[in-house]
């Protein structure tokens, strides 16, 4: 029985006044939370060794991403059937209100088994943040338009690689390296003030109610979707490879290819293939479509992978760091050209359970993808060759899920709708 549905007719109004710039822009920022928890503390790496007595080049402060991703990943199950019982608004503010309680207690954490249960903490407020952004998109778009509206917000979001390190850097040229953490509370602060101008995007027919019952049936109804139950896995193998790059890029940049001046250059550089791509796929994915383009890139992105092999095998793990971090970067740059469209497909049955199906979709592809990625990062000592390999394995495995979709559901059922 469905629950007596609020009037939100008047915040929802609010919502469509914001106009679609300021929407996508807000839901950039509110994204941006977690890029910003996980990029801009990675500078401060040598100091948190130094800090807590971990051997220099230590691989342990890689934990300090994954503890993240875990609580990331975990507290999506809850915060998706309280999105769509509740309401966007009240969960967002839920999921910021532990977003802060985790920072600060990575701020004042004595120890480094603290700071990883407070890290963990903080994923988990990060949690409520994504979940809320993928289902305020999905409520306001579909099909291609989402695909298109998602590179946008991707496009905004991939600035805070760019950027945060950087302005880690900054932060612990000027302040203690905890400083860091702070600032991530104050950013907290700032969008939480601006998402007041936000209304309610939650649909009043689609509010559903909160019970185990019909949170499993939720759960349930998407797993036994092919498309989107396939393309999510497509998406967790690609997941996979951008944790292990997080959580292995300073030991492969400063240790492996001595570059550890130059790391946020460096990582920031990458990061602003990203963005293009991002900007780029917007575009392309209006004018031909979700599958073209996903069948495309991963045309190109088969070959670049044998060269990253190729590349790393040929020189015994430590290959000219100018021949291996651009083509490492095309291919972190391609899925800018898949993870936004092969998103959107997947949410596009499921628009009348937008905040379960963020959730578990997102949770799925947060916690196999940071177990994949860990298992590969932790390889990754003094040769570039696990990562490449990996990487390629990675790649394969997402590029056949897609293959299993196409091949068990008549094509036109892959084909989202175009309507926004």
């Amino acid at each position: 029985m469905r629950l007596p549905a609020p009037d939100v007719s008047d915040e929802r109004a609010g919502s469509d006044r914001l106009g679609e710039t300021h929407l996508l822009a807000l839901v950039s920022a509110i994204m941006a939370l977690t890029a910003l928890a996980i990029d801009m503390m990675l500078p401060a790496f040598d100091d948190i060794r130094v800090a807590f007595d971990l051997r220099d080049g230590s691989a342990d402060t890689g934990r300090i991403v994954t503890v993240f991703f875990l609580g990331l990943a975990l507290a999506q199950i809850v915060y998706g059937p309280l999105a769509d019982r509740f309401g966007r608004k009240p969960t967002l503010y839920l999921g910021i209100a532990i977003y802060v309680l985790g920072a600060a207690g990575s701020a004042l954490a004595p120890t480094f088994e603290l700071l990883l249960v407070s890290r963990f903490v903080w994923g988990v407020g990060a949690a409520g943040s994504r979940v809320v952004a993928m289902a305020i998109v999905r409520d306001r778009f579909e099909g291609d338009a989402m695909a298109k509206a998602m590179s946008q917000v991707m496009a905004v979001f991939i600035l805070v690689p760019i950027l945060a390190p950087a302005i880690g850097a900054g932060v612990i040229a000027v302040l203690p390296w905890r400083g860091v953490f702070w600032t991530c509370v104050v950013f907290a602060a700032i969008i939480t003030i601006w998402s007041l101008r936000l209304g309610e995007t939650l649909d009043p027919a689609d509010q559903r109610p909160l019970s185990v019952r019909a949170t499993w049936s939720g759960f349930v109804e998407i797993v036994r979707i092919p498309v989107t139950s396939g393309y999510t896995l497509a998406t967790v193998f690609l997941q996979a490879v951008f944790t292990a790059y997080l959580a292995s890029s300073e030991v492969i940049i400063a240790d492996i290819f001595g570059l550890g001046d130059r790391f946020p250059f460096v990582f920031g550089a990458v990061a602003v293939l990203f963005g293009v791509a991002a900007l780029a796929n917007g575009r392309l994915v209006e004018r031909q479509g979700i599958d073209r383009v996903v069948n495309t890139v991963f045309a190109v992105l088969a070959p670049l992978c044998i060269v990253l092999v190729a590349l790393a095998v040929a020189a015994d793990g430590e290959p000219a760091f100018l021949l291996f971090m651009p083509v490492l970067g095309l291919v972190l740059a391609s899925f800018m050209f898949l993870l936004p469209n092969l998103n959107s497909a997947a949410m596009t049955p499921v628009g009348h359970i937008a905040g379960t199906a963020a959730a578990l979709t997102g949770a799925a592809r947060i916690a196999i993808g940071a177990l994949l990625g860990t298992l590969i990062s932790n390889q990754v000592v003094d040769s570039v060759t696990p990562f490449a390999v990996g990487v390629a394995v990675m790649c394969a495995g997402s590029g056949l899920s897609v293959l299993m979709v196409r091949r068990s559901v008549p094509h036109e059922a892959t084909q989202p709708a175009t309507t926004g």
